[in-house]
């Protein structure tokens, strides 16, 4: 009897099957292991998945297995891949109507004989893809799918996938629909969620110790496979201690130069290095957030971890740990809200960038988001239980620089109540990143 692994909602779905009904080809890439072809997978009508001897599956709770009747294919599978490289044509050719490609980074060949067929006939649908890496940064591969593909970016799980949770936060953020709301303080079950990550493997296993195994076998993974399919790097080790230092480095800005000191490498050997991370979706930077009123600004981009509970096992950081190291801990808040915000982005109706601001003074605002040309908000985020005044400085800075597109600027801190500091300015629970009140808490 199999046993059923726990789904968690997935709320990238509704934008997936919206563009599945329009589009001939769109594309779910991030990480692996984040829930890619789970989602895929929900995208299509379901059928019951039957033994030889006509028994139906199923679940340890008597219910019957369900799973999607759509054709597919994984590249990481050697047959099916070494087809497709040696006539991506007659491949493409002889898929059926609709079809899941998964891994299809891993041939490159491919997208060609994908437009090819795309342009033949566009059927809405009918080619629904998966990747591990950013593909799009391959100018062939770029060129081959403009204007002919959808591209849903998934991360590994949000917090209020996690939790269950309608996510409302950006909506508040840029409303500023803050006030009233009260939540316990999250504490120690805050550092949890900041070491436990989101992926959901990972989350499967009981221990601390075992998910900190699962993403340091991850990393080597991703690293001993995914690095190969798009880059000619043997030094894997370095690669592995990079990522090591980066992990330290999280919520900083980035500096080339340092991050080469330890190697007998080149910066721009490091650099290049740093971009394949990015590429597996390891580590991310956040570009420094420019205004014309604002002429003392860093340029520099911010570095983050993608998923801060692979950072903290690259850097052997537990729970117990990070509760005793309070810079760290804010660096790594940092990035879990950062992340946090990002998928829920993610499937937000209208498009956001990010961004971060600091100048030479160092006044900065952890995160500044806009929404197009129409309004700004801005995060600032504090490993504290107390908000003061002071704490707002760089975000009535922001205030001043946009004049009317500001939408609202919040402090989340680890408090239990929502207090206004005038001027759209508020201290927000970090909870209700993905709690919308204490009903839900």
């Amino acid at each position: 009897m199999k046993t059923k692994s726990r789904l968690y909602p997935r709320y990238a779905e509704r934008p997936l099957k919206e563009a599945l009904a329009d589009s001939p080809a769109v594309l779910i890439h991030g990480p692996r292991q984040c829930g890619k072809t789970t989602l895929a997978r929900m995208a299509y009508p379901p059928q019951y998945l039957q033994w030889s001897d006509g028994t139906v599956m199923q679940w340890d709770d008597g219910e019957p297995m369900e799973f999607s009747n759509v054709n597919y294919v994984t590249f990481d599978d050697d047959v099916a891949r070494d087809a497709a490289e040696t006539d991506p044509i007659g491949f493409v050719n002889d898929l059926p109507d609709r079809v899941i490609l998964d891994e299809v980074q891993r041939v490159p060949s491919i997208f060609t004989a994908l437009k090819m067929a795309i342009d033949r006939e566009r059927i809405p649908g009918r080619f629904l893809l998966t990747g591990s890496s950013q593909v799009l940064l391959v100018p062939k591969v770029s060129d081959s799918l403009a204007g002919r593909v959808e591209i849903i970016r998934l991360h590994p799980l949000a917090q209020c996938e996690l939790s269950d949770q309608s996510p409302v936060f950006l909506d508040r953020l840029f409303s500023g629909e803050f006030k009233g709301h009260q939540l316990p303080r999250s504490s120690d079950r805050l550092v949890d969620r900041i070491v436990a990550g989101g992926f959901p493997a990972a989350l499967a296993r009981s221990t601390e110790g075992r998910r900190r195994n699962w993403y340091t076998n991850y990393v080597e993974t991703q690293l001993q496979r995914d690095v190969r399919d798009i880059a000619n790097i043997s030094d894997h080790e370095a690669m592995t201690r990079l990522l090591g230092i980066a992990a330290t480095q999280t919520a900083r800005l980035y500096n080339l130069l340092d991050m080469s000191a330890p190697f007998n490498l080149t910066r721009p050997t490091i650099g290049k290095y740093v971009e394949i991370l990015e590429r597996i979706f390891l580590v991310e930077r956040l570009p420094a957030w420019q205004n014309n009123r604002l002429k003392r600004s860093v340029k520099a981009p911010k570095l983050h971890v993608c998923d801060t509970g692979i950072g903290c096992a690259m850097i052997g950081v537990n729970s117990e740990s990070l509760k005793k190291d309070r810079d760290l801990l804010g660096q790594y808040l940092e990035s879990f809200v950062f992340q946090e915000l990002k998928r829920q982005s993610s499937w937000y109706d209208e498009p956001l960038s990010f961004y971060h601001y600091r100048d030479k003074d160092k006044v900065e605002v952890d995160l500044v988001i806009e929404k197009g040309s129409i309004a700004v908000a801005g995060v600032e985020v504090k490993a504290s239980s107390t908000v003061r005044a002071s704490d707002f400085r760089g975000l009535r800075m922001l205030k001043r620089a946009v004049g009317d597109r500001f939408a609202g600027g919040v402090v989340l801190y680890d408090g239990e109540a929502c207090w206004s500091f005038g001027d759209g300015l508020t201290a927000v629970p970090v909870r209700m990143l993905w709690e919308a009140s204490e009903e839900s808490a």
